[in-house]
Parts: C-alpha cells; structure tokens; sequence
C-alpha cells in the first residue's frame, strides 16, 4: 500500500476532527455568551444604574475583581442576604471592604552591613 491511499483517509479524518473542534468551539462560545446575558440581567436587578455604571469601571480596570464581585453580588442576592437593589454608595462600601481585605501589608528591612 503507498502513502496515496492513505493520503485521503486521512485527509477526510483531519477535516471531520477540524469540523468538530469548531462546532465545539462555536457551541461553547454560544454558551458563554448566554451565560454573560443572563449575569448582566440578574445585575440589572441587583444594582442601580449608577451602581452598575461603577462596576462596569471597576472591570476596566480590575477585571478578576469585577468578576468576582459579581459572581458574589449574584450569589447573594438568590440567597435572599443582601438588599436589593444595591446602590452606587454601599457598592462603594463593599468595594471598599474587598480593597481593605485584598490589601497587602509589605516590610521592607534594610540591612546595613558596616561599609566605610
């Protein structure tokens, strides 16, 4: 047997995992895209516009933060223990809380070591 005949077996092989990879991928994109429209739509809910407008900063410039505020504003909120809606002021309070915890205290130490 030469290499021709195998040639388009696998040809038809690699061009039905390609296709497949892409349906997986448009599939999941499709997913995640749903997923975001129905976060944004729960947030609508939970937060006032002012509140949203700071938050969608906030993930300009923290986007891990942003994300994680949300999921656990989201979370929250269907457990029944937060206030809804949420306005632009305790948003500010809550960022402030999470500021304060993600802070970082450093101490630096400086050695000096008898040079003349």
């Amino acid at each position: 047997m030469s290499e021709d005949e195998y040639d388009p077996e696998l040809q038809n092989l690699l061009a039905r995992r390609a296709q497949e990879e892409s349906r997986r991928a448009l599939e999941e994109r499709r997913k995640r895209e749903e997923y975001e429209k129905q976060k944004e739509a729960l947030l609508r809910v939970i937060l006032t516009p002012e509140a949203r407008q700071r938050l969608n900063n906030v993930k300009l410039v923290k986007p891990e933060l942003a994300e994680s505020l949300e999921n656990q504003l989201i979370g929250l909120a269907q457990a029944g223990r937060i206030r809804v809606p949420i306005t632009d002021d305790e948003l500010k309070e809550i960022l402030a809380q999470v500021a304060e915890q993600n802070k970082r205290d450093y101490k630096i130490q400086i050695r000096e070591r008898g040079w003349k």
